[in-house]
Order: C-alpha cells, then sequence, then structure tokens
C-alpha cells in the first residue's frame, strides 16, 4: 500500500486510535525520614499558631531535599559568629575548622568530630526541638543556611 498511513494495518484497512500520551508525575521530593517530617510538620503548625517567622523560615529550610540541606562546617560558624551566640544550622555541622569561643549550636545533625570539637571549646551542640522549646520565637539566634 502507497502512501498509506503507518495507522492503517493491512488486514481490512480499519485505523487504530493513536495510543494516549501518559504524563508522569515527577518524583515527591524532600525529607522521607518520619522524624524529621514530623519535626517539619510541628515547626510549621506551631509558627503559624504563634505567628513566628523563624519557625516557619526553619520548616522551609528542613523541607528541602536531602542533597539541597545545607552543611556547615565549624570554620564557617567560627568566622561568623561572636562568644555565646546562637547559631541554627537546618542540615548538618561538620568538624572541619577549630571553634575557638563558646557558641551554642543547634542542627538536625552533627558529625562525631563536630560534637567535640563544640564541647571542647565550650560551647553546646543541641537538637532543633530544644533550641524551639527554649526560644520559640527565635530572638537572638543565627540562621546559617
Amino acid at each position: 500500500m502507497r502512501g498509506a498511513s503507518p495507522r492503517i494495518q493491512n488486514t481490512g484497512g480499519e485505523v487504530s486510535p493513536p495510543a494516549p500520551k501518559v504524563k508522569k508525575m515527577p518524583k515527591p521530593t524532600g525529607p522521607t525520614n518520619p522524624v524529621v517530617k514530623k519535626l517539619i510538620e510541628e515547626l510549621r503548625t506551631r509558627g503559624y499558631s504563634e505567628s513566628s517567622k523563624f519557625m516557619i523560615r526553619l520548616a522551609e529550610l528542613l523541607g528541602r531535599p536531602r542533597r539541597r540541606r545545607v552543611e556547615v562546617n565549624l570554620a564557617k560558624i567560627e568566622r561568623h559568629t561572636s562568644e555565646n551566640e546562637t547559631v541554627v544550622v537546618p542540615g548538618k555541622v561538620l568538624g572541619y575548622g577549630y571553634l575557638t569561643k563558646p557558641v551554642t549550636i543547634s542542627a538536625l545533625s552533627f558529625s562525631k568530630k563536630a560534637r567535640e570539637k563544640i564541647k571542647l571549646a565550650g560551647g553546646k551542640a543541641i537538637s532543633i526541638q530544644e533550641l524551639v522549646k527554649n526560644n520559640p520565637r527565635g530572638s537572638n539566634v543565627r540562621v546559617m543556611a
């Protein structure tokens, strides 16, 4: 059959309908850890109920996909903070560099070396839940993102 459409079959000349295009939804991104999901939900609900921009912003930063979550070295914390300051890292604190001043650092997780160096400098390594419990307004807290 010359010039025939590719949809026409040789057995009787019936025309088959074109195959429907299936749109695939993108894979959902963001945290899959149930503990982190619960923390984000608590921060978001408390943030909106108490009108706390600090908690809402923290929930946004923690809600990022894991590959986009921040990793902050102690050297950066040393450069950008002053003595007895409180810092929150919505990700992981790594142990590269030195810390010479006592700083309270709150993060999702800490490397083993980072915890050791923070305690050696006289600082404290606390979880984000503890920080929000002690300081729900986020006053005098520096966010390192």
